[in-house]
């Protein structure tokens, strides 16, 4: 398998770099802090959680490095739209040149 992000977990894209993909979230209304150390996919949250401690994706996470999609699943439509303007702009250049 490819080592790219793609194909990576959400959750090790906000394990390589904490404090900027994740924050700690504190939440003692059930006893001590249960913050892990280390980040797992049990330890880490995309949304909020009820209780306990864990860690929360950044904004800079969700919407800048593609944690929930960042508009990827519009790239394709928005693909079509600007390949069907380019189409439309020649249609109209070469009947303008008199080609057509």
């Amino acid at each position: 398998m490819s080592k790219t992000d793609k194909t990576r977990p959400w959750w090790v894209g906000m394990a390589d770099a904490p404090m900027v993909t994740c924050v700690p979230v504190h939440d003692h209304r059930f006893g001590p802090c249960t913050l892990p150390d280390e980040i797992t996919a049990d330890s880490a949250s995309l949304n909020r959680r009820t209780s306990g401690c864990h860690w929360h994706a950044t904004t800079y996470f969700l919407f800048d490095c593609g944690g929930v999609g960042g508009g990827r699943e519009w790239y394709h439509i928005r693909r079509q739209e600007r390949r069907r303007s380019r189409h439309q702009a020649r249609r109209k250049l070469r009947t303008w040149h008199g080609e057509d």
